[in-house]
């Protein structure tokens, strides 16, 4: 079995990380400012981070170019893979991230108005630099539809039938987002996880929910995801990324010690 990894994630907006509960919205007030993405991405690289995700949680939403300065200075202090998101519309868009130092590009809701964008990523860059990042809702005891813009729009897309075109078209990963347990802590939404880790060819990275160290060995055991994501537990200081790893490899799940 291949090293499952471990995934700390930073949601920035006007350059500070911030974390929110299930999609809060700045305008609303529902972001917590929690630090500078620099230093905190230092403190991961630090702690054994097996990758790094930066999300600009409102580009999309708002029009705003994605945070090239932030990536730059991130790649020149720290040695792990780089995935950034948000914002990025165009194959231009992708070479400019991939040029300031990201080793993937996300993309979330631009591929979803332009699936063809997913495609032509691809093809220039190569699969293995084109995630796409799947924001699911439960609106239904056995449906999770899409969302675009930041949780904001449905998009009418169920979760697996998204996730598993995105990889036809040449995704070479999936993030899952569930909307319902962002930043609860209350643990991922193993169902649905475990539907689209079926389903698809490629990795899948879990997102929301993740509040114990049990609940990061569910979602890679029940879940059959290959990877996890995790904000709060990491920023508040609750777990290190080196304790997580400790613990998963207790319950006998291959990680990168």
């Amino acid at each position: 079995m291949l090293a499952k990894r471990v995934i700390p994630c930073l949601d920035v907006h006007n350059g500070q990380v911030t974390r929110g509960v299930q999609f809060g919205k700045a305008e609303e007030g529902g972001l917590r400012n929690v630090g500078d993405p620099v230093e905190l991405a230092v403190r991961y690289n630090k702690q054994g981070a097996d990758e790094m995700v930066f999300f600009d949680i409102t580009a999309s939403a708002h029009g705003r170019a994605s945070m090239v300065d932030v990536i730059q200075r991130v790649a020149d202090c720290c040695f792990m893979p780089l995935t950034v998101g948000g914002g990025i519309r165009t194959v231009d868009d992708m070479h400019t991230m991939l040029k300031a130092g990201a080793d993937k590009i996300s993309i979330n809701s631009s591929a979803l108005a332009n699936p063809e964008l997913i495609r032509a990523g691809a093809e220039k860059f190569g699969s293995q630099c084109i995630v796409v990042s799947i924001d699911a809702k439960r609106i239904a005891p056995d449906r999770w539809e899409v969302f675009s813009q930041g949780g904001r729009k449905a998009t009418n897309w169920e979760a697996v039938e998204w996730a598993s075109h995105a990889v036809t078209l040449g995704a070479g990963e999936i993030v899952l987002n569930s909307i319902d347990a962002d930043g609860t802590k209350a643990g991922f939404d193993l169902t649905i996880t475990r539907r689209i880790s079926e389903s698809v060819g490629v990795p899948v990275v879990a997102s929301g929910g993740a509040g114990t160290l049990q609940h990061m060995a569910e979602v890679l055991l029940e879940g059959k995801a290959d990877a996890v994501l995790a904000a709060s537990i990491f920023h508040y200081g609750e777990y290190t990324v080196s304790q997580v790893k400790q613990f998963l490899a207790k319950q006998n799940i291959p990680v990168r010690l």
